[in-house]
């Protein structure tokens, strides 16, 4: 009799019904590496600010591979896998057989539906190597569940989506939002409204105002370096014309730049979560929503800048309505799992560092190519094409593909000359990548973002505060340093315990715990944990 009273103990101690949550909200912000987070975070008080605050909230994420990079960022949040598993080692990589750089998602099978494609451009998930969340998902409920990405860039909507929901993305050319025909084959009457309502020509008429008084803002409004770009001007309050009479590609990327991008993702969210029903069954939903507006204001006035505070604020703001926004199609509170994350981080425009001291300069990659091209001429005599792609050196030409010369010494040529550069730590031919020395731990992460397929011939490490970028202005990312690779991670909702998590972890467990919540395997290639303990257990 004992023993039967035990077993019943047991099973009343158990949840009555272990339910995922109905609707997942997936929040990437584009560029928030933590230092500016941290930095803003006490004039957060709209949605952004509540979710730091009644989360469980980690500001000391960090990616453990060397180039911290929108498409290498997202592919990573959304596999729980690094980027030589997924394989998405970049924006864009070298197409070794026309001797072009591609973006990393192309797929010329794939065109963008009911628009003009731009070759090489991101269309489709083919080169994606790993499963994602949204793919567990999907696999998981078998087929029942739907996925909704959103995004203003392409590389970043399509990992988030997966190969399996549907991905959406703002097309500079027209100012809609487009899709691919991976993912549709007509364009579904939901977004045919939301288009049909043309927010980013209705951004045309408008101004970026600051939404707060200017004493409220830290430093210089117009600070050294700063682009004139867009026809925006560098000082508030900022045009969005675009230099044009009449809405256009050029009005459209000034659209892009400003906060309002903001708005118009929440407003295409929301017509999502209405259109596709999300949230409205038992059955789990995605919603991923990735901000791009913030690393568009971080290239161009860097993340310092009166411009990137008031992004932020404006950001704060929209979030509240997106959260708000996905309460009421679950449900309640009680129905819905949100997590928050960053693909990176990013540096100061180094010409502000140098000013203050700080040992930074601007690389210019073209320059460092001429540079080594020459070295390798005068070596082996023969012409060697070079391409730098951030940290990795593309090598090529008729000696090199006809055998002239032995490709190996080539390499190994080539990052010689490149450790010896005062921008360098040190640099690696591709046949001793396994084998070098890892200095200061830096090789290993080199290693954690190289897949051979598409990295390239030979991979450099630079020094701090080395931006790499062949424009004059703003600044850049992509090193395994601090302020590039250093993000939040938030988890909030059903399941969820709510505290302050200051332990490092990385954005790799954040796929893992949200397989966790919604009560199912993790993905297949997925290299992190569920963070236990910031998990109630409770279902």
């Amino acid at each position: 009799m004992s023993r039967l009273l035990t077993v019943l103990l047991v099973l009343l101690a158990l949840p009555a019904s272990a339910r995922a949550p109905k609707l997942t909200l997936f929040i990437s912000v584009d560029a928030m590496g933590s230092d500016l987070l941290l930095r803003n975070r006490p004039r957060l008080t709209g949605g952004l600010g509540r979710l730091l605050s009644t989360g469980a909230y980690y500001p000391y994420a960090r990616y453990a591979y060397a180039e911290a990079r929108t498409a290498p960022g997202h592919a990573t949040l959304a596999t729980g896998a690094n980027p030589w598993r997924h394989g998405i080692v970049d924006n864009d990589v070298y197409d070794r057989a026309t001797g072009q750089a591609v973006q990393v998602y192309t797929d010329p099978t794939h065109p963008v539906l009911n628009g003009e494609t731009a070759p090489g451009s991101d269309t489709s998930p083919v080169n994606l190597m790993a499963e994602t969340l949204s793919d567990r998902l999907r696999v998981s409920t078998q087929g029942r569940a739907k996925v909704v990405a959103l995004s203003f860039k392409s590389r970043a909507a399509i990992p988030l989506a997966g190969r399996q929901g549907q991905a959406w993305w703002f097309d500079e050319a027209t100012g809609r939002m487009v899709t691919s025909t991976w993912y549709a084959k007509a364009e579904p009457a939901w977004m045919q409204a939301f288009n049909a309502r043309k927010l980013a020509d209705a951004g045309f008429s408008k101004t970026w105002e600051l939404l707060r008084p200017r004493a409220e803002y830290v430093g210089d409004d117009d600070r050294a370096m700063e682009p004139e770009a867009y026809g925006m001007g560098r000082v508030f309050p900022h045009a969005l014309k675009g230099g044009l009479q009449a809405p256009g590609p050029a009005s459209y990327r000034a659209f892009a730049v400003s906060p309002l991008s903001h708005d118009l993702l929440v407003q295409a969210a929301t017509a999502a979560l209405e259109g596709e029903g999300l949230g409205k069954d038992d059955v789990p939903d995605i919603l991923a929503v990735s901000f791009s507006g913030t690393d568009a204001v971080f290239h161009a006035f860097g993340p310092y800048s009166w411009e990137m505070q008031d992004t932020m604020l404006r950001l704060d703001v929209a979030m509240g309505q997106l959260i708000a926004a996905a309460e009421r199609a679950a449900g309640g509170k009680a129905n819905l799992v949100i997590a928050l994350s960053a693909d990176h981080g990013g540096a100061e425009i180094p010409e502000a560092w140098a000013q203050a001291g700080v040992p930074a300069a601007r690389l210019n990659p073209v320059e460092a190519a001429k540079g080594l091209a020459q070295e390798l001429k005068a070596k082996f005599g023969v012409d060697v094409t070079v391409k730098l792609l951030e940290l990795d050196v593309y090598l090529g030409g008729k000696a090199l593909e006809d055998g002239k010369v032995d490709a190996v010494a080539v390499r190994r040529a080539a990052a010689a000359w490149l450790a010896k550069q005062p921008y360098a730590v040190w640099a690696v031919a591709k046949d001793d990548l396994d084998t070098a020395p890892d200095q200061g731990g830096l090789m290993a992460a080199m290693r954690r973002g190289y897949y051979p397929m598409r990295s390239g011939d030979v991979v450099f490490m630079s020094k701090p505060f080395q931006v790499i970028s062949d424009y004059p202005r703003g600044t850049n990312h992509g090193t395994p340093y601090s302020y590039d690779t250093q993000v939040p991670v938030v988890f909030a909702g059903k399941g969820v315990k709510p505290g302050l998590y200051l332990e490092e972890i990385n954005p790799v467990d954040v796929a893992p715990t949200l397989s966790a919540l919604l009560e199912m395997g993790m993905p297949a290639s997925a290299e992190g944990k569920p963070r236990a303990e910031a998990l109630t257990g409770a279902r």
